[in-house]
């Protein structure tokens, strides 16, 4: 989860993300490059006779200027299609589950395992146990195994709603009528916090996401003691 005064993502916890990080640290150097030589030049021909006529005619300048933004572009455009196609691909999933949103909550079904469904609400301020983050914990939380790929099926049953979790690299809209899907892989074990990323209503801010990442053995043990449980 996000922390006070944190400066930049959160921690990755599926290879998605860490993909993600990676990309972004990868432009963002290039914007760095980009930037010092931009305002190099601003400074040379401040104080300098940089604005000669004919170098600003220079054949080799326009070549320059040319070539070199098209160099950029092929340096950020490969590496971001490849992640790209990372993130649409869905290779054989251990484990599908569908979340459907709500005004103001999620319900999720695990149609691996026949009746398994729930519905997941944000619990409140006053109720909250010691050590527990306001305005994301739910009474119910999505239980995967570790490092299996997880497919998610997102779908809507009133508005638009967005199914996000930022640390394992997954947002997906949730549009009524429309089934979508998506990917990710929990590398770690631990908990995950996302929230409704979509402005649905009043309670938008109220729609949080937990995802539980637990050995195989432990989350076989949850899914038959919720299926005996409901």
């Amino acid at each position: 989860m996000a922390h006070p005064a944190q400066l930049g993502f959160q921690d990755a916890a599926s290879p998605v993300m860490e993909e993600l990080l990676n990309f972004h640290d990868h432009a963002l150097m290039i914007v760095f490059l980009i930037s010092a030589l931009v305002l190099y030049i601003i400074a040379a021909m401040v104080s300098t006779k940089l604005t000669n006529k004919l170098i600003l005619d220079s054949q080799e300048i326009e070549i320059v200027w040319t070539v070199l933004p098209a160099i950029i572009l092929i340096l950020i455009a490969l590496p971001s299609l490849r992640i790209l196609y990372l993130m649409d691909e869905i290779n054989d999933p251990h484990l599908t589950v569908k979340a459907v949103g709500h005004q103001w909550y999620w319900s999720y079904e695990y149609p691996d395992y026949n009746d398994l469904n729930f519905d997941a609400y944000m619990i409140p301020t006053k109720e909250l146990q010691p050590g527990e983050y306001r305005l994301l914990e739910t009474d119910n939380r999505v239980v995967v195994p570790k490092e299996s790929p997880i497919r998610i099926m997102v779908s809507a049953e009133d508005v638009l709603h967005s199914w996000a979790v930022p640390s394992l690299g997954v947002k997906m809209d949730a549009v009524p009528g429309r089934l979508n899907q998506t990917a990710f892989m929990a590398s770690k074990m631990g908990m995950f916090y996302g929230q409704c990323s979509e402005i649905c209503g009043a309670n938008h801010s109220f729609m949080p996401i937990v995802i539980e990442s637990v050995p195989m053995l432990t989350f076989k043990a949850w899914a038959w003691g919720m299926l005996k449980y409901t």
